[in-house]
């Protein structure tokens, strides 16, 4: 991996180390907020690696759970052991999920532009 991506992917991991409990946020909301609106696919790899198991990345206090796709759909589901884990996680958190999707996705949207401000 490029130097450029890991310092990218810890920029990531502090923003989603900010999402509080039973709250969401977007690939595409963390990615505008490091200034860079067109990489949510990369934050998207960024919260794969959470779950790797590598030892070499100190991710195991990312909340990678609180990170679904702008619609609220949980499409990083398949990266967590169990088959329904990180729906699990949300609904102890408070947050109802339906068919893989967020229920009431705006009223547990956390915005990191409104919630941190602009100074990344």
């Amino acid at each position: 991996m490029k130097p450029e991506n890991i310092n990218f992917f810890e920029k990531v991991y502090e923003v989603a180390r900010q999402i509080p409990v039973g709250r969401v946020t977007s690939y595409g909301a963390i990615a505008k907020y490091l200034g860079t609106a067109r990489s949510a696919r990369m934050v998207g790899w960024a919260m794969n690696g959470v779950n790797s198991g590598n030892s070499k990345n100190n991710t195991q206090d990312v909340p990678a759970h609180r990170v679904v796709n702008r619609k609220g759909l949980l499409t990083g589901k398949h990266h967590f052991d169990g088959t329904n884990l990180m729906q699990q996680l949300l609904e102890n958190e408070g947050i109802e999920v339906v068919d893989n999707q967020i229920v009431e996705f705006e009223k547990h949207f956390w915005d990191p532009f409104k919630e941190l401000g602009a100074d990344i």
